[in-house]
């Protein structure tokens, strides 16, 4: 922020951008007085901004004023809400107080405000101390525990924030790239999840391409470009193919409207990395979103509409029934429903087809703000006791006295990604297990003496070992035995927390011996690498993990919970000296001295978008920015965060190519040749194989920077017979 007197036309922005956060405020005030005390916000937040400017130069004012158009028109909250997102600021960077606001607008407006200040206080604290000692605790994971703290206490408080958020990564572009990188990493590790989770469709598409855009700015460029070029070609086909679909429901009698959706830059990013495909092989580039007004109240009767508009819509195009989903007879567990089906058009382009009520369109777009509006109504959907059982069981993770900040938010995180399928037991009762649940998981749901008694199960009356993966529908039956326990092997693919946290506890009884065996694993690990063991390196070690002492930290290495993995990232802002091995690298024209270590989990070469973690010794961890680790990292060690330049020239790195393409004869010699003779780079290694006359495999070989890379997969793009060439993950 800096302080400079407002001209005119600062206050002609200003005022422009309230009559815009009117208009959407007036419609949203149910009275005249709600709207009073809107203004009243807007006016007290204007004076205390006044003359402060941010990063970009605008008034500061602006960022509020935004933060409640988000609030009002993207997540549909009310007055008081749209009132606190306007003071969200005013008690952290201004004079006045939490007991000022309380005095002009009320308890509830304040303690909105309070929560808000507070969320913010811990982000942009840089360090912790903890009895003297100085550690790298992530502040950032205490902040998300503060935050998911108010899921259960006032709602508005952590959507009001992911407004806040959302505003803050539109205008990410005037922040140092050091705090960017924390801000997208945070975004990308907690706030989309959980804006997924809530519901909040477009908020979490907007923020996914900011990340893309700033990780990955240029795939994000070439995907919108392609994108783009498609639209152009293919506009006319979507509206050729939704016309007979408008006269047909018209006739119908229908009262509707239809809408066309393009696929978002970072969905194709995320299809094409998971999935292993070019940008061609998207099919579901185009869906076309047909939004009804039912005919007849009632939950029954507007549900059933969508049943009987998809049977109109098979009268007139082909459906694919493999791609057929039905989130109105058992919605995600975001409170989402909708039919989705994909037609035939009849210039051979299949089409996604989302079939959606006004009531269920709202929902999508505005989450679990829209559920409270229509539970007045009578419509609540039997996922609003799944959004219920999960707030309470963010409640009963957070409130775990064994767990420490960084543990909680790697518990969180993975809860707010994951999703529920139903299972039966043998007698056809239902049971609710998240996705990727072990058939272990299952018996530790029923029962802790269940799951230490297991030794092996059957779904659907076939004989699996208990780290059988469980998918929806299975019937599960568990075997188990008098006098079994459970085995330490158990915690590397157990999957819930409450079937890990029961194998712990059950360990506890062996707790010396763990603890020595695990000091052997970690001891032997830091010797390999020339570190240092001795007591203060040990208590760093835990402490930069989040234990109390090195004894937790040995016991929970003795059962397998740490190992290479985990020891590497607690070096990361930890005192311990560390030999890096053979990805060091000096850069000795750095003006901090740094000296840098490739990440071996992605791999980075020189000109890819990259971001680095200081460990000790002015050694830096250098990741790429769109490695899942790295936003791991950075969201629990922002302050650590560092901005690598690369080093052109000097030496070859590792890379792995994906080809795919149709065989020949002689394609292997002009593949070698090319790379060997014409390129003139050093293959590693080569596997290719043929079926029914297409081939496929992966090339290892050694280049010096991405713009070699990327002129040599051009040009194996370019032999007859490939098709696809792709960089993939080594």
């Amino acid at each position: 922020m800096s302080f400079s007197e407002f001209t005119e036309a600062d206050r002609r922005l200003i005022q422009s951008e309230w009559e815009t956060l009117s208009a959407l405020a007036r419609k949203r005030c149910k009275t005249d007085e709600e709207f009073a005390v809107v203004q009243k916000a807007f006016e007290f937040a204007n004076q205390a901004h006044r003359n402060v400017r941010r990063r970009s130069g605008d008034p500061y004012m602006l960022h509020p004023l935004q933060v409640a158009e988000i609030v009002v028109s993207d997540i549909g909250l009310g007055y008081k809400s749209i009132s606190a997102a306007l003071l969200h600021d005013v008690a952290e960077d201004t004079s006045y107080t939490i007991e000022d606001i309380r005095n002009l607008f009320g308890d509830k407006i304040a303690q909105l405000v309070d929560g808000l200040t507070k969320m913010k206080t811990v982000l942009d604290n840089e360090d912790r101390k903890n009895a003297g000692h100085v550690y790298t605790e992530s502040l950032q994971a205490e902040n998300f525990k503060r935050i998911l703290l108010t899921l259960g206490d006032d709602l508005r408080v952590i959507l009001i924030k992911l407004a806040d958020r959302l505003h803050n990564c539109r205008t990410i572009e005037f922040m140092p790239e050091h705090k960017r990188d924390k801000i997208l990493s945070e975004t990308m590790f907690i706030f989309i999840p959980l804006a997924h989770r809530l519901g909040l469709y477009s908020i979490k598409t907007e923020m996914e391409n900011i990340w893309l855009k700033y990780k990955e700015p240029e795939e994000y460029e070439e995907i919108s470009r392609r994108i783009n070029r498609n639209v152009e070609l293919r506009d006319r086909e979507i509206d050729e193919f939704i016309a007979p679909i408008r006269t047909s429901l018209e006739n119908a009698g229908y009262r509707f409207e239809i809408k066309k959706r393009i696929k978002t830059p970072y969905s194709i990013y995320y299809k094409m990395r998971t999935k292993k495909v070019p940008f061609e092989e998207i099919f579901d580039l185009y869906a076309v979103r047909i939004i009804y007004e039912p005919g007849k109240d009632g939950p029954d009767a507007e549900r059933n509409e969508a049943y009987l508009i998809y049977a109109n819509l098979l009268k007139l195009y082909r459906d694919h029934q493999g791609r057929l989903r039905d989130w109105i007879k058992q919605p995600k567990n975001n409170g989402y429903e909708a039919l989705h089906c994909t037609l035939m058009s009849h210039s051979g382009v299949w089409v996604e087809v989302q079939i959606r009520s006004r009531r269920m369109d709202d929902i999508a777009e505005k989450g679990i703000a829209a559920h409270w509006a229509y539970k007045n109504d009578g419509y609540i959907s039997e996922n609003d006791s799944e959004m219920d059982r999960w707030l309470a069981r963010v409640q009963e993770v957070l409130q775990s006295d064994d767990l420490n900040a960084l543990e909680l938010l790697d518990i969180i995180h993975s809860d707010l990604v994951s999703t529920d399928i139903v299972v039966f037991t043998p007698k056809g009762d239902q049971i609710s297990v998240p996705n990727g649940s072990t058939v272990l998981d299952f018996a530790y749901q029923i029962h802790t003496h269940i799951g230490d008694s297991a030794i092996a199960a059957k779904i659907n009356m076939k004989l699996v070992p208990l780290s059988q993966t469980l998918r929806a529908g299975d019937q599960v039956e568990i075997i188990s035995a008098r006098n079994a326990t459970p085995k330490k092997e158990w915690l590397s693919f157990l999957k819930t927390r409450r079937a890990k946290n029961a194998v712990i506890e059950y360990f506890k009884q062996d707790r010396e011996a763990l603890e020595e065996e695990g000091q052997h694993i970690l001891e032997s690990w830091l010797a390999q690498r020339h570190i240092a063991v001795d007591p203060a390196v040990m208590a760093d070690l835990a402490a930069a993990a989040g234990l109390q002492d090195a004894r937790d930290l040995y016991f929970r290495t003795g059962l397998g919970i740490y190992g290479p993995d985990d020891f590497r990232t607690m070096l990361i802002g930890s005192k311990a000296p560390f030999d890096p091995g053979e990805n060091f690298i000096t850069n000795s024209s750095d003006p901090h001295g740094y000296r840098y270590v490739l990440a071996d989990c992605c791999n980075p070469i020189p000109g890819d978008a990259v971001i680095g973690f200081k460990a000790v010794d002015n050694i830096v961890i250098v990741h790429k920015k769109s490695c899942r680790l790295a936003d791991s990292l950075a969201s629990k060690h922002g302050n650590v965060i560092v901005t690598p330049q690369w080093a052109f020239g000097g030496r070859d790195y590792t890379v792995r190519i994906s080809l795919k393409g149709l065989d020949r004869m002689g394609l292997l010699n002009e593949i070698s040749y090319f790379i060997s003779h014409t390129m003139g780079v050093n293959m590693r290694s080569l596997t290719l194989g043929s079926r029914e006359g297409i081939f496929e495999g992966s090339i290892e070989m050694m280049v010096a920077d991405t713009a070699t890379l990327q002129k040599l997969m051009d040009g194996l793009g370019a032999i007859d017979g490939i098709q696809e060439v792709i960089r993939t993950d080594i």
